[in-house]
């Protein structure tokens, strides 16, 4: 297995980055996508992957930082994409939630890295919340790139869920599908995603999967296997099925082998 989504520059895991690697291969997780959620973050997880086979990395900058995206922002994310290419754009989009930067700074940040993971020729690795329908529209404009790109922590309605597909996109499910107090409608949704659509990730260190007992205090790249277990279950699938069709998925669409 692969964890797609991995927000690897908390304390928790960068105190001792060697113990969280071995932990997460013990649980037969080979290797970790680290997602960036602003230039500095940037540079942390592009340095990571240089020194670990099994780290890959995005570049980007989330919505909750888009304040922090200027005029010289996508020249610089440029430069580091030259210097060794990520293997998406991203965790880029938008999320009306909590407006932590405002709809323009949003808006302005994801315009200029949908425009970067063109030029590159990169899937976006995306995030939204609250803001479904304004990125649908955004993404139609798009439509080669929505095709080879992917919804980062689905967790909507099958509604939600049918409009994505239909642009074209993979969906990331994480350990929210295990919470039996909010994930009623992504449980509903799994047994519609198409199994070559599907990825599986953790967004650790949060979301842990509430299906683990005892249960810890924050999430980790080695309990994927309990998201897996979840997503089998309502695909109606064993689990070593669901398991190699998601890696062949990760790996043929990030282009990156284990």
């Amino acid at each position: 297995m692969i964890d797609i989504g991995v927000n690897i520059n908390h304390s928790y895991f960068m105190d001792d980055l060697e113990k969280t690697i071995a932990d997460m291969q013990q649980a037969s997780v080979k290797g970790m996508i680290c997602i960036a959620s602003d230039l500095e973050e940037s540079q942390l997880v592009q340095t990571l992957s240089a020194k670990h086979s099994v780290i890959w990395n995005t570049l980007g900058c989330h919505p909750h930082q888009a304040k922090t995206w200027n005029t010289q922002s996508q020249s610089e994310l440029s430069c580091l994409i030259n210097k060794a290419k990520p293997v998406a754009i991203g965790e880029a989009g938008l999320d009306f939630n909590r407006n932590y930067s405002t709809p323009e700074q949003q808006r302005y940040a994801f315009g200029e890295q949908i425009e970067l993971a063109s030029e590159f020729n990169l899937p976006l690795y995306l995030h939204e919340r609250d803001a479904h329908h304004e990125m649908v529209e955004i993404l139609s404009k798009s439509p080669s790139l929505a095709q080879k790109s992917v919804i980062h922590c689905f967790t909507g309605s099958r509604e939600e869920l049918d409009r994505y597909l239909a642009l074209g996109l993979s969906i990331g499910i994480t350990g929210w599908v295990c919470d039996e107090r909010r994930g009623a409608d992504l449980q509903a949704s799994i047994p519609h995603i198409p199994l070559d659509r599907l990825l599986l990730e953790t967004d650790a260190p949060y979301l842990l999967p509430r299906n683990i007992r005892p249960r810890p205090k924050r999430n980790h790249p080695k309990f994927l296997p309990w998201v897996a277990e979840e997503v089998a279950r309502l695909k109606d699938i064993s689990v070593e099925e669901l398991v190699g069709i998601t890696l062949a998925n990760t790996e043929r669409f990030f282009g990156i082998r284990v």
